[in-house]
């Protein structure tokens, strides 16, 4: 209901202004409608995208591989709204899901509502080469989670960024940038936010969030903002490279992986309490069609193991803790089809009694305009504790207004 009110409104929006305003980049690819006021005090980009995939597995008992079980779903569909407010210097995003896996995750801590919000945020260029950002949306975390699902080499992310990321929280952020001579350039980001994820309603139950994150560009910016980018799609003439590293405490935090997760609640209404830290280090790589991405995860907690008002009763809830590496490389051959493959092992604490895993991946892609319509497959092996454990074949294309 409420997004079928919002289409109407957009709608209505649209077709009773088309005549005040001017319409711009009506390329496929470049939102499906542009608007910029005459006296240029506002804009609206409205770019609507989806994805979807079939998935095929097969599980291994011990012995042998099962017979597969197969799946079809749209994994992505969303609504994205951008443009400039008053002036070209404070812009704003607003990005909605609709699909199952976008808006599941109600609980008595947003009022058991779908979470439809994905970002809400504005981003005011208040003096040269600084920004602050207020609002809903991704933290400065490793590069894999900040790159948007709609511009991944591969059909979905890492075992590493499902198991250790820090995705979006509400709340402000200061960027900077600064050139350290010749083309080397260093950008840092702060965040200081709720600590319990996207779209939390019921107060702060546990502390704040505090996130630090730096990165050096030795060779200068990368094309359409690359390094943010998987795939050379712009096939970079010269080398480029950024390199990040990122610092998270959440203070107090009250869910099993900081942001997401279980919330850690005891027998008696109360719940359990414990800092996290996450750390990440990352690089991305392109040059002449050739890409690649590596990254370390760890993660950390005063107590891994949640325990009721006596502090010795397990309550069953259980930080996830540990490390992860994954490294990703493609290339992109000119006739725009694209080979890549993907390693990723995840190793937890002990005390988790979850068990060590690593994923081999191979991908095969055609572009055919970009990110923007794009047809994928991949293939994965996973073991877990050395074991074969499963085998699964993804395909899915995506379409992005």
């Amino acid at each position: 209901m409420i997004i079928r009110n919002l289409l109407i409104a957009f709608a209505i929006f649209s077709i009773s202004h088309v005549q005040s305003q001017e319409i711009s980049d009506t390329t496929f690819g470049k939102g499906l409608i542009n608007f910029v006021a005459k006296d240029s005090t506002f804009s609206v980009k409205f770019a609507p995208r989806f994805q979807v995939r079939s998935m095929s597995s097969w599980d291994h008992n011990g012995t042998q591989y099962g017979s597969p079980e197969h799946n079809f779903i749209v994994r992505r569909s969303r609504l994205k709204f951008d443009g400039f407010a008053y002036s070209p210097k404070l812009k704003y995003k607003l990005e909605l899901g609709l699909s199952n896996r976008d808006i599941s995750g109600a609980n008595d801590f947003n009022r058991n509502t779908p979470r439809y919000i994905l970002d809400a945020v504005i981003m005011w260029s208040f003096s040269k080469n600084w920004e602050l950002w207020a609002g809903q949306t991704k933290l400065p975390g490793n590069v894999e989670r900040v790159v948007s699902s709609a511009n991944l080499q591969l059909i979905d992310r890492s075992l590493l960024n499902s198991r250790f990321n820090i995705d979006r929280d509400l709340g402000i952020q200061i960027r900077h940038k600064s050139n350290l001579g010749g083309d080397f350039l260093m950008r840092q980001k702060f965040a200081l936010s709720q600590g319990e994820g996207r779209n939390v309603t019921e107060g702060n139950e546990g502390g704040l969030q505090y996130t630090a994150r730096i990165e050096f560009l030795p060779f200068g910016a990368f094309k359409s903002k690359g390094d943010y980018s998987q795939s050379d799609l712009k096939r970079e003439k010269s080398s480029k490279l950024m390199v990040g590293f990122t610092y998270n405490f959440n203070e107090n935090a009250v869910r099993e992986r900081g942001f997401a997760g279980d919330y850690m609640i005891r027998t008696d209404g109360t719940i359990f309490e414990t800092n996290q830290t996450t750390i990440f280090a990352d690089a991305m790589f392109k040059h002449n069609g050739f890409s690649f991405m590596g990254e370390y995860a760890k993660r950390t907690a005063d107590h891994v193991i949640a325990t009721e008002t006596d502090g010795v009763t397990p309550t069953g809830d259980i930080v996830l803790t540990g490390n992860a590496l994954n490294l990703q490389a493609g290339y992109l051959f000119k006739n725009n089809y694209e080979i890549a493959a993907r390693f990723t092992t995840v190793d937890y604490e002990a005390v988790t009694e979850t068990l060590p895993s690593e994923q081999y991946t191979l991908g095969f892609n055609r572009f055919l305009v970009g990110h923007k319509l794009k047809v994928q497959s991949d293939i994965s092996y996973t073991t877990l504790d050395g074991q074969k454990d499963n085998i699964t074949f993804r395909l899915g294309f995506d379409i992005h207004f």
